[in-house]
Parts: C-alpha cells; structure tokens; sequence
C-alpha cells in the first residue's frame, strides 16, 4: 500500500507540476458549465413539469461527453511518456510490484478526474438554492459519471501502456471508447443477433439509465467489470516486459 500511494503521489504532483493538469481541469469545468448552462436555459425556455426528465437527463449526458473528450488527454501520458523518456524502466528497478505501478496510476487520474467533476457540482448546487429539486436523480447521475470515469481511465492506462507514443496512445483510447458508445447507434442496419450482443457492449445503453436518474445495479456491475477488464489489459502489457527481455 505504501508503494502504491509513493507512485500516487508522484503522479499526481508531475500532473499538477506542469500546465497539463490545470488545462484540462479547466477545460472540464468550462465546457460542463456551458453544457448545464445551456441546457437549463434551454428547460427555462421550452421546458416540462418533469425536471428530472426534462433537465438532469441532457445535462449528465453532455457531461458524459466532456468526460469522454477529456480523459484520454489525462491518461494519454502515464505510460506513454514514461517508456519514452526511460524512467518506465528505472521504476521497474525499485521494489514495486506492476500491479502498485498501475494502482498508484490508476487512483491519481481517479482523484484528478474526482476534482473535475466536483467543479460540476456547483451548478446544480446554485439552481438548488433557487428552486429545491429532488437530489436522488442527481445523485445517481454523479453515480454513473463516477463509475463511467473509472471504466474511461482504465481504458486508457491500457492503451498507454502499450506504446510510447501519447498521440497514439489518446487516439487508441477514443477509438475504443466511441466505438462502444456508438456501437448500438443504429440499431435498423443490425441483424436481430448481432444486436442482442451489441446491446451488452454498449456504453451509452449501460449509462443512460444513470442520466434519467436510475441506478441499476446490473449497469453498475457493467461498468465495475469494463474498469475491472481494462485494468487486467493494461496491467497484462506491463507484464509483457518479462517475454521480451526488458526488467
């Protein structure tokens, strides 16, 4: 454990050391208040008698894609970097198992995006002052976003640790991530059983139930095991190290 926060700390201090962090936190927060922004204005203008339906539902989906925009940025670099500046395998010298490598990694961009999406709260917290709603759809929206923030860094961390790359490793992310989120896009041109199976890998169908306010623990269960299946990838890649001679 105390290894495992030692790399913790370290990433997270390099993210913070360095205009990467406070840019994309920035990014965050300007983008999730624009989206809340302009989908309340929208509700204020052309809304319904359901603000849970008529609110919560577009703006957790639109802070969704802030998420799905930003944290392959944030995870771009974890490995990446380190293979190309050598310091992968200097880390590999000391006492730490990869499993407390990708522990340490995987909870810093965890606390990082945590930060991020605390600054979201601040915009219903505001309408709440000025007309009381019902928190529970809220808190099962923050609900999904936590659990769907889990699964995007995972599947990052993994795609770092494949290459030295950080463009590619970002671009590998978003390609898997917009292929599972618009894999049910259009579910017309799908044969009746390639869909069924399509359905179950589809990360828009596994959190919208979140955004109207729902916790399925079905969803949940999804979403811990497509964080759980990304962190096994990424931790295999390091583990690779040992077949091809390096360590």
């Amino acid at each position: 454990m105390s290894r495992t926060l030692a790399v913790y700390r370290r990433e997270l201090y390099a993210l913070y050391a360095r205009p990467l962090g406070w840019v994309l936190a920035c990014v965050f927060a300007v983008l999730a208040g624009y989206f809340f922004w302009s989908e309340l204005a929208f509700f204020v203008l052309f809304g319904g008698s359901s603000l849970p339906m008529g609110l919560w539902r577009f703006v957790f989906l639109d802070f969704r894609l802030v998420a799905l925009l930003v944290l392959p940025l944030l995870t771009m670099r974890m490995f990446a970097e380190e293979r190309k500046l050598g310091t992968l395998e200097l880390l590999w010298t000391l006492p730490v198992r990869d499993g407390e490598v990708l522990a340490g990694k995987f909870l810093a961009a965890s606390v990082a995006y945590l930060l991020m999406l605390a600054s979201t709260v601040v915009g219903p917290a505001t309408l709440w002052l000025f007309h009381p709603f019902a928190v529970g759809p809220v808190l099962a929206g923050y609900c999904g976003m936590l659990l769907l923030g889990a699964g995007l860094i995972a599947c990052g961390l993994a795609a770092s640790a494949v290459t030295e790359n950080q463009v590619v490793s970002a671009m590998l992310t978003y390609g898997v991530l917009v292929f599972l989120w618009f894999v049910t896009w259009n579910e017309a041109a799908l044969s009746e059983r390639v869909a069924p199976i399509l359905l179950q890998l589809s990360l828009f169908d596994h959190f919208y139930g979140f955004a109207q306010g729902v916790i399925d623990f079905r969803h949940v269960a999804w979403l811990l095991a497509f964080t759980a299946f990304f962190l096994f990838l990424a931790h295999r890649a390091l583990g690779a190290r040992a077949w091809r001679g390096i360590g």
